[in-house]
């Protein structure tokens, strides 16, 4: 087995059994595996528009995840918690909608200027407009306004798994930015204390968010 598949594997685990310890609601928003179908169908989709295929961490993690779906939580009210947005980067893109951002429109040249890359992560659910990346060669930033620059952030999505499973283990927990890592009715929410964030204005989730470290 290709030993990129094999550390993205393990470092997910980390990460699963962490929420699943800790965070059981956001844990509950798991999908099962992605079938190969979804998969194949993804990936011949992206051969036929951009000439290559699916990068081999972001398969693996869909055969052990196929994304997310929220859980009902009725302590809030307003709606505003998103259980299964528990990557500091927002929610795992389900094969359904990865490719989206990436394709370019008909009769349109590719946005992102050849780059091997696919969406991995969103915090905009709906209509995702920006985002993380991912390749055989690492993981770095999207925005629909601007073609990616290329850069990694990280040099493969195994070593991004394993510094959110740092952050929340040993910390500190602004290890990957100002958003630290945060328990709320049984969900992992990343959040920027210093920053007012929409959720945060209604006083229950408020009171009740409290940062792991």
């Amino acid at each position: 087995m290709n030993s990129d598949i094999q550390q993205v594997q393990a470092a997910w685990t980390r990460i699963e059994q962490w929420l699943a310890e800790h965070a059981p609601r956001s844990h509950r928003s798991l999908l099962p595996p992605a079938s190969e179908g979804e998969i194949d169908k993804v990936d011949a989709e992206l051969r036929g528009q951009l000439g290559f295929g699916l990068p081999d961490e972001l398969v693996a993690l869909w055969r052990m995840c196929g994304g997310v779906e929220h859980q009902v939580i009725e302590e809030d009210e307003q709606g505003e918690v998103g259980s299964g947005a528990f990557l500091p980067d927002g929610i795992i893109l389900p094969p359904a909608e990865a490719l989206g951002p990436r394709l370019p429109g008909a009769g349109r040249r590719d946005p992102w200027d050849g780059l091997a890359a696919v969406p991995c992560f969103t915090r905009d659910e709906a209509g995702p407009e920006s985002g993380h990346w991912v390749s055989d060669d690492g993981m770095g930033l999207w925005y629909l306004s601007e073609p990616p620059h290329g850069l990694a952030q990280f040099p493969s999505m195994a070593a991004y798994f394993d510094e959110v499973f740092l952050t929340l283990t040993e910390g500190p927990g602004d290890r990957m930015g100002s958003d630290v890592p945060g328990l709320v009715w049984g969900c992992l929410i990343w959040d920027d204390p210093t920053r007012q964030q929409p959720w945060r204005t209604l006083d229950e989730a408020s009171v009740h968010w409290r940062p792991v470290h």
